[in-house]
């Protein structure tokens, strides 16, 4: 595939180029890369090799290494249209997400939120086992973006509140430092753990989390968190997770300008490690019918505007 080596090329310059950026509202580098190890992990033969294809020399093959890129070019003036595509802004105290109503841009247009994103570049990534690459794609981009999505709309504070801006402008403390709602979910719990349970070693925190997938406290229920009716469907199922979480556990008995401490931390870790996993399974799942045998079975999804 000529044009797929092309756009690797051209993809891995910009990700030599973006790694300076800082990122923003997003799961931390931490969390993107512990979705994207699990569902490496989880690929079968036919998605493990078009990954590897796709991906820049650079890196080895390693998806994870390059799960953070959406968020390093985001504020480019190229990819400043995909800014509203990390999140989901839902009517305050609402805790639910209806795709019509919330998926849509600063401006109004259609699809643009985290659910729109996941449906366009799954579209544009089925154009993969076609035998040649669509001119208008470039499925470098895609898979990345595709990957950092299903992260992000399984952090539950992408899907809320419009006023708070998914709790951004909830100022508080974590611990002993200011942060807010919002970093509190997206870094803060991740970090912490990584910290108190970890000695900072990631793989042995990834470790912990595919433990529970297969032999642990998610046994039993990992079968069921891949079901949904098709491929279309399932980012509005995960949205509506999201902001539900964000409810009960997220914006619940927070006040601004509070300290969180041990308590929020014991009771909200397994809720971030839980979504974290479910994101990784169901990145694989993505993954496995976009380039497996069974991506004929996936219905077109509705291209979001770019």
């Amino acid at each position: 595939m000529a044009t797929v080596s092309l756009l690797r090329a051209a993809a891995l310059g910009l990700v030599v180029l973006a790694s300076a950026l800082p990122a923003a509202r997003s799961w931390s580098k931490e969390g993107h890369m512990l979705t994207c190890q699990i569902a490496q992990d989880l690929l079968e033969p036919d998605a493990a090799h078009a990954v590897r294809n796709l991906l820049p020399d650079d890196v080895g093959g390693d998806l994870s290494a390059l799960c953070v890129w959406p968020d390093q070019v985001r504020h480019w003036y190229k990819y400043k249209w995909t800014g509203p595509l990390h999140f989901i802004d839902t009517p305050d105290k609402a805790c639910s997400f209806d795709y019509s109503r919330d998926c849509h841009g600063p401006d109004g247009a259609k699809d643009m939120c985290v659910a729109g994103a996941i449906a366009n570049f799954t579209s544009q990534l089925l154009h993969y086992k076609h035998g040649s690459a669509d001119r208008r794609y470039n499925l470098t981009e895609a898979l990345l973006f595709l990957s950092h999505f299903m992260g992000d709309v399984h952090q539950p504070m992408h899907v809320g509140f419009t006023s708070d801006q998914g709790g951004n402008s909830i100022e508080l403390r974590w611990f002993r430092h200011k942060s807010n709602l919002h970093h509190v979910w997206d870094r803060e719990i991740i970090q912490t753990a990584l910290a108190d349970f970890y000695g900072k070693d990631m793989d042995a925190f990834r470790k912990q989390l595919e433990h529970n997938l297969t032999k642990g406290t998610w046994s039993d229920d990992v079968s069921a968190w891949t079901d949904c009716e098709d491929l279309s469907s399932c980012p509005t199922k995960y949205a509506t997770e999201s902001i539900e979480l964000a409810c009960k556990w997220a914006y619940s008995g927070v006040r601004e300008g509070e300290t969180l401490s041990d308590d929020y931390f014991d009771s909200r870790l397994p809720i971030v490690s839980r979504r974290i996993a479910q994101g990784g399974v169901r990145l694989a799942m993505f993954l496995n019918r976009i380039f497996g045998a069974h991506n004929r079975d996936v219905p077109p999804a509705a291209a979001a505007a770019s």
